[in-house]
This record gives C-alpha cells, structure tokens and sequence, in this order.
C-alpha cells in the first residue's frame, strides 16, 4: 500500500496522540478514520527512538482491524509493553526528544530461498518449533548487514535459534516489505 503525505501525516498524528496518551496515563484517543487507506487490514510495527537509540518497538504481521486502530494500539504497546523497557518506560519529559518510525507490512511470503533476501527491502521472520522473530528491512541498512548476517542474527536475538537454523528444512522463513515513514514527535 502506498500511503500519501496526507495519510502518513495522519498516522502520524494518531501514533503521537496515542503515545502521550500512553505516557501520561490518560484514556487513549478514539483513532476511528473514514479514509480508505487507513482502514485497510494489515500489519504494521511502531518503532519509537530517543536520539537514535530505541526506546520501544511492537508490531503485528496481520490484523483485523483497521490500520487506524492498530496503529493505536501498537503505539500504546511500544511505548509501555516492550519488555526491553519495562524498568525504565518513556516519561512525559521525553516525548519531544522521540522520533516515531511507522513500518506498514506487506502479507508474509514463505521463501525456500532465504539468501534471495533484498537487503533494505525485505524483513525477515524466521520460524522454528514454536520459536520466532523477525527483523524489519531498515535493520539491515541500519547494521550494515550482509544477508548471511542478517538471518543469523534474527535467529540469535530475535528467534532464540542456532545461528544457522535458518538453513535447516524444518525452519519456516518468510519475507515482507515495509512502508515506512518517520518524523519527531515534536514535528508532528
């Protein structure tokens, strides 16, 4: 799906609200929309920064909700269910300092070739015996990755796998591309 500026710029807005709604333990703003794109059924991931350093990231591959609520509620969850930063949540104090990063999922497809991977325009989500993670496109840009390197570590830090558990038969590996789009808080 490609959003427009207009439609980037109101989900946006809808994460910002739902995000100092969250900090601020106030009730969430509703996030219903009559646009089209913003009602459309799909996945999407809410990835907050601080000066660069992740402060918070959740996502869903599927929903059948529309993308509006989603969005919300994928907000409200990085910013207070990541378990990385449970013991140390955002604050009201830093929301002007957040950028807020949008990632749209394209629907999964199961790849028999993992090193087929288009660095910085796939994910990843590896599957294994109840065991998963995945990896949006930007983090290959953003470690500078090969691709070996990408599978790899999507196994060891996200999946909890064996370093090469994406070659082995009984490892489902699945791609997805990303719309993505991003602005400070405080530009919102």
């Amino acid at each position: 799906m490609l959003m427009t500026p207009k439609q980037q710029q109101m989900v946006l807005e809808i994460v910002r609200d739902s995000v100092r709604a969250a900090v601020n333990k106030w009730a969430v703003p509703s996030s219903v929309c009559d646009d089209g794109a913003l009602n459309a059924k799909c996945g999407c991931f809410v990835t907050l920064k601080k000066f660069g350093a992740l402060r918070g990231c959740i996502g869903q591959f599927t929903s059948g909700k529309p993308l509006a609520k989603l969005v919300s509620e994928m907000a409200v969850a990085a910013t207070t269910d990541d378990p990385r930063f449970l013991s140390d949540p955002i604050t009201p104090d830093e929301l002007d300092q957040l950028n807020i990063e949008i990632s749209i999922l394209s629907p999964l497809k199961k790849t028999e070739n993992p090193l087929a991977l288009r660095l910085g325009i796939d994910g990843i989500y590896i599957a294994k015996d109840h065991k998963s993670g995945c990896f949006l496109p930007q983090v290959a840009i953003e470690t500078g990755w090969t691709e070996e390197q990408f599978l790899t570590n999507c196994c060891l830090q996200k999946a909890h796998l064996s370093a090469g558990a994406w070659q082995e038969p009984d490892t489902d590996v699945y791609f997805f591309t990303a719309e993505c789009f991003s602005d400070n808080f405080s530009d919102i």
